[in-house]
């Protein structure tokens, strides 16, 4: 199992991705000579090209939509991206747009359901009796929460008997689609799969409908899912508990430093009204872009669009979201401390630039030339050299990147080494890049590695349908990530020794330390039997973005 870091810091390196384009263009334009490879400016004929096959418009109502055509295959990939994720989540609802991604897989009313009708009365039944549940245990009525408890579950089973679960997802794979799926994180929420070329209109008839009249059904057995999802992954996984502290210092304002999967008592709260308002409010058409990739015609594409996505029932009304709070710049050093039944690791965070700040893209290559794989300085140094450290590696991009966030390295404390090793060693390596600019030939070894890693890769539709659509919704455009990938060509060694000094400070920099119970038991039994961690609320389980939901 890849631990939730890493799997972050595969995803979180949206700089990187962008790098998939020099594979796109092979993909789509003809071969290009392995001599010329390397080159940005052998490639922009190509990149032009691509660009020329993208096409964006947008309805009345302000839904979004970008084409990209690829007639290599009869099959079309789709990705919605709703412009909504952890950040948008009100206090003491922590968690409801995760919640929200797993009840958009319910269904309809006329998907999931054998009698709807009846099914609809016996929903609010539920929410009628689980609101009076709260009412009693707030007092004290253990007796009269027991009996609505008993109640609750009876006409729940009875709801249950009008279910036809997973049908969302069976009719699409009938009709031969694949990979139905969608992923929460700090920023957003996406819902993907793909379906043969000739099944467009179905997908526009499925997908406009179950964000327009969605059932929330299920609604308190979805609940029981994720509650042992948080249990699984955040309450047995003690790594993943100290990097949710190392945010939740980092960010004494920001949302960021919120639990993407939610405050236990936040998830064990909501109500089907709570879910429905938030999808309300951020679910709209004007919040919405749909990318749609693959064997079609554009100009087919936006005629069914404006008949399923721009009918009657899809306001054109704007809504007003929450004002995001801004951080303040950090004065001084963080530090959070755990202690649990695991081996002693050492983290540390610092804030960086959002991705709609030019000053952003160099920290991409900062991070790879730390921590990319066996050849990086933090493998060589804390690994191999020092042997400080059984493995370090470090990303950019948590909890999220939309808005100013944290780049952080961690390192598995090494047996017969301790943390305040694994520290120092690691500054040392930071203080050298403040010091030394990096040589031209390691720095061009870094952006050869990226390109041969992506060409070592396919790009798949729906992996372009989500930067398309991504890049749209963080930064306004497209558009941005050609410019980002031309950016990250003309990187000198100075712009790398400037990110590291702005960045690489330690008033801007947050500390996490997770303590070995076992060692501290061997050195102090008596304190090592007293609590062993202050009182940090419950971090969520993943870094951003939440992996994506099984069906």
């Amino acid at each position: 199992m890849i631990h939730p870091a890493e799997s972050n810091r595969a995803q979180s390196k949206l700089r990187q991705i962008l790098v998939s384009l020099l594979l796109t263009a092979i993909l789509f334009l003809g071969s290009i000579p392995p001599s010329q490879a390397n080159s940005l400016a052998s490639l922009e004929p190509y990149l032009d090209r691509l660009r020329e096959q993208i096409t964006e418009f947008q309805l009345d109502n302000g839904m979004t939509f970008i084409v990209l055509e690829r007639h290599e295959a009869p099959v079309v990939s789709f990705v919605t991206y709703a412009n909504v994720g952890g950040v948008d989540e009100p206090l003491g609802k922590t968690g409801v747009a995760h919640f929200l991604e797993h009840l958009a897989f319910k269904g309809t009313p006329e998907i999931g359901s054998t009698d709807y009708a009846k099914e609809a009365v016996l929903l609010d039944q539920l929410d009628e009796i689980f609101d009076q549940i709260k009412v009693a245990e707030a007092a004290g009525d253990q007796a009269k929460a027991a009996q609505l408890k008993t109640e609750f579950d009876q006409v729940q089973t009875e709801a249950t008997q009008y279910v036809r679960q997973n049908e969302l997802g069976q009719v699409i794979e009938r009709e031969g689609g694949v990979g139905l799926n969608a992923a929460t994180s700090a920023d957003s929420t996406t819902y993907f799969y793909s379906l043969p070329s000739n099944k467009l209109e179905l997908w526009m008839s499925l997908e406009s409908e179950r964000f327009l009249n969605p059932v929330f059904r299920e609604f308190h057995e979805e609940k029981n899912v994720i509650l042992e999802e948080r249990r699984m992954r955040l309450e047995n996984d003690p790594v993943s508990q100290l990097f949710e502290a190392l945010k939740s210092e980092a960010f004494e304002v920001h949302p960021y430093g919120q639990p993407l999967i939610g405050e236990t008592a936040d998830i064990a709260g909501l109500t089907r009204p709570d879910v429905q308002e938030f999808f309300d409010a951020y679910y709209g058409p004007d919040n919405l872009i749909c990318a749609v990739v693959g064997d079609v015609n554009p100009a087919e594409v936006k005629t069914l669009a404006q008949t399923y996505f721009g009918r009657q029932g899809w306001s054109s009304q704007k809504r007003s979201r929450a004002k995001i709070k801004k951080e303040p710049v950090q004065r001084g050093e963080k530090s959070v401390e755990l202690t649990r039944q695991t081996q002693p690791w050492y983290m540390e965070a610092y804030h960086i630039p959002g991705s709609g700040d030019p000053k952003a893209i160099p920290y991409s290559i900062l991070g790879d030339i730390l921590s990319s794989g066996r050849t990086s300085r933090l493998y060589k140094s804390l690994v191999e050299s020092q042997q400080v450290a059984l493995g370090a590696q470090g990303f950019t991009g948590y909890p999220g990147d939309k808005y100013p966030n944290l780049m952080v390295f961690y390192a598995l404390v090494a047996p017969g080494s301790d943390i305040d090793e694994v520290q120092a060693a690691l500054h040392e390596q930071l203080e050298r890049l403040k010091k030394t600019p990096v040589t031209e030939a390691e720095l061009n070894r870094v952006k050869t590695r990226l390109k041969a890693s992506v060409l070592r890769s396919l790009t798949s539709n729906q992996g372009m349908g989500q930067v398309l659509a991504e890049y749209k919704g963080k930064t306004g455009q497209w558009q941005t990530l050609f410019r980002d990938l031309e950016a990250i060509g003309n990187l000198t060694p100075r712009d790398i020794q400037k990110a590291a000094q702005d960045a690489f400070r330690s008033e801007n920099r947050t500390v996490g330390r997770l303590f070995s119970a076992d060692q501290a038991a061997e050195a102090n039994p008596i304190e090592a039997a007293q609590p062993s961690a202050p009182a940090i609320s419950e971090p969520s389980p993943e870094p951003v973005p939440e992996p994506v939901r099984a069906l």
